[in-house]
């Protein structure tokens, strides 16, 4: 489970380290900056896949992404007794992102490109990467670094080793450097990353995949549009919850249950529905009860992960399907660490009353990012660049 998340210098985040427990509820106003916070993680989880500069060109490049405000704010800034202008700068521009889990921490650095007669000078460059033992990094727990093109471990007799001396500036060691022999630990991390989940979309609209028929195979992990929604809930009914699932339906829609027809033409999701006669295909679905069908089917993978991250699963939802949603969230908590970004005030209020969740309520103060909540400040620390 992790039990912190760090950002610092993305968007509207100046500095933010979050404590985390097994269900973590992130809300507030338009433009506070929950969506940040969402795509920060998501770009940790990027950074195991080894697409993390990929990522962050589809975002406009890093100088779309950097903190747009002064490295630091005074006194007579915060108090409104002065404006908010540009100070002596002391540190380089970085935007970096990390995050602890019960065994290991990981962290990077990414910075502006040198100089060079690349094409490629919107690129960030990583400037540094840690990876380590405990809760926060320091000198006697580090067993990975990087610095620049450079990568060392820690070797089996306790010295520190080189094995990487030409590393480029937009791959990371934790493709490159991850070895069943030699750096078995970067390698479990990145196998831990690579299995986070994360769902923000679900397409809904006439023409979205979810609501026609299709080639169905066992499918333990649900897409990430929800294309291959009927497969998903089938594996469910077989080899997972299909108790849980069939509660879930009715826990939401009084009196109705949900099946698969498979024909020539493939699977395709039925709804049956007290005072009806035939049931109702997918294609019929309103928005919300086909979004709703996709989170159950999400929800209750038959393989769960270690993290599930959802962004705005309220969106387009009747109000009525809030309770059950959190319920259904509540549910999955217990077999998977959550984050859940939310707009709904009333979902973000049902999910507080849970025993053990993490509250984040995000508000803007001079332009930054900030947590109402008076949440103790875990211990970090991030790697540092060497020249």
């Amino acid at each position: 489970m992790l039990i912190t998340v760090a950002v610092s210098g993305y968007r509207s985040i100046r500095d933010l380290v979050l404590p985390l427990g097994r269900l973590n509820v992130v809300s507030g106003a338009n433009g506070s900056g929950k969506s940040s916070v969402y795509k920060a993680i998501r770009l940790l989880a990027e950074t195991g896949q080894g697409r993390v500069v990929a990522a962050l060109a589809r975002e406009g490049g890093l100088g779309s992404t950097l903190w747009a405000g002064p490295e630091k704010f005074s006194a007579a800034m915060k108090a409104g007794r002065q404006p908010v202008q540009g100070t002596v700068r002391n540190n380089p521009v970085s935007l970096r992102l990390g995050f602890a889990d019960e065994d290991y921490g990981y962290a990077i650095d990414l910075g502006l490109p040198l100089p060079s007669a690349s094409m490629f000078v919107e690129d960030p460059e990583i400037k540094a990467e840690a990876v380590w033992v405990g809760e926060a990094l320091s000198q006697r727990n580090v067993f990975a670094e990087r610095h620049g093109p450079h990568v060392s471990i820690l070797d089996e007799a306790g010295r520190r080793a080189s094995v990487l001396t030409g590393l480029p500036p937009y791959d990371s060691m934790m493709t490159h450097a991850a070895d069943p022999k030699n750096a078995s630990e970067l390698l479990l991390l990145r196998e831990r990353m690579r299995g986070w989940r994360f769902y923000d979309h679900f397409r809904t609209d006439p023409e979205a995949a979810a609501r026609w028929p299709h080639v169905g195979t066992r499918t333990q992990v649900l897409a990430s549009d929800g294309s291959d929604l009927a497969a998903a809930i089938q594996t469910i009914l077989e080899i997972g919850d299909g108790e849980g699932f069939a509660q879930a339906v009715e826990d939401a829609f009084p009196g109705s249950s949900v099946e698969i027809e498979a024909n020539e033409a493939g699977f395709r999701v039925l709804m049956r529905q007290p005072g009806l006669l035939r049931p109702l295909r997918a294609a019929e679905f309103s928005d919300g009860t086909l979004r709703y069908l996709c989170l159950a089917a999400a929800l209750l993978s038959p393989r769960p992960p270690s993290l599930l991250v959802l962004n705005e699963p309220e969106t387009s939802l009747h109000p009525e399907l809030i309770d059950p949603l959190a319920r259904l969230l509540a549910r999955t908590s217990h077999i998977a660490q959550m984050i859940v970004v939310t707009h709904s005030l009333p979902l973000a209020t049902a999910l507080r009353t849970i025993d053990g969740t993490m509250s984040f309520t995000l508000a803007k103060e001079l332009g930054e990012t900030v947590v109402i909540e008076q949440h103790p400040r875990p211990a970090w620390n991030w790697p540092s660049r060497r020249a």
